[in-house]
């Protein structure tokens, strides 16, 4: 339970970070060429100091990873990485689309629910045979 509820609150941090870039990414189309230039400029020098005075990246969080592979199928990435390898976002990639399939392709069933699994228990105690055959189930 305490999974599944961890599970969520990321999903749910990850789709709203990456909406809120969805729209701001739908503002950037709309400026103009210079604005978009100059921001592009200011963010590698901004990378090019963190580097000349080696201040140590911090780790990103799966809602960073996640915009980043999504973003980077728009525009030719390889040209403007600097803070990470092709190889790493490739394997944020591998690793995000593991994760979809580990989480799509699970054994089994699901669980029963406990109310019904009582309820079944309650009609086999209840039954007027008496006589529990090899075909009913035992879910205690």
């Amino acid at each position: 339970m305490r999974r599944t509820a961890q599970f969520l609150r990321s999903l749910l941090s990850i789709l709203l970070i990456t909406a809120g870039e969805g729209v701001q990414f739908l503002w950037l189309a709309v400026s103009s060429r210079a604005e978009l230039s100059a921001e592009v400029l200011f963010l590698r020098k901004q990378l090019a100091f963190y580097r000349e005075h080696q201040v140590p990246p911090r780790r990103l969080t799966d809602a960073a990873r996640f915009s980043l592979v999504l973003w980077s199928q728009l525009f030719h990435w390889r040209a403007a990485l600097m803070i990470v390898k092709p190889e790493t976002l490739i394997g944020w990639h591998r690793k995000g689309f593991k994760m979809f399939w580990r989480r799509k392709s699970r054994l089994g069933r699901p669980r029963i629910p406990e109310n019904l699994r009582q309820l079944i228990v309650r009609m086999v105690q209840e039954n007027p045979t008496g006589a529990r055959s090899a075909s009913q189930p035992n879910f205690r």
